[in-house]
């Protein structure tokens, strides 16, 4: 006879939070940016990842506190300012980085 306790625990198959969603979509376009820089034109690469970031930049912005989740790192004016100087950097990356020859 087995007695009554704690349920198994069960992975996760979602985020529990919507910053958590926000994310996932986050680092899934910074791979896929991270993948064509690697294999493709580098320079839509890096834009993509910056465009991800001002992504993520504009819903920290909007997305209350309780489920900013793992886009919270400090307050919410310091992740907006940080996110999206980060983005704006990458983008101005790579439109301003002129071609080199024989690369």
């Amino acid at each position: 006879m087995t007695l009554p306790g704690p349920a198994p625990h069960q992975p996760r198959r979602r985020p529990s939070t919507f910053g958590g969603l926000i994310y996932l979509i986050v680092v899934a376009t910074t791979v896929v940016g991270l993948g064509l820089v690697a294999f493709g034109p580098w320079r839509r690469g890096i834009a993509l990842v910056g465009i991800g970031f001002l992504f993520a930049s504009g819903m920290r912005l909007v997305i209350n506190e309780g489920e900013a989740g793992m886009l919270r790192v400090r307050g919410r004016w310091f992740d907006v300012v940080v996110l999206a100087a980060v983005g704006v950097g990458l983008i101005a990356l790579a439109t301003n980085i002129p071609n080199q020859a024989g690369l």
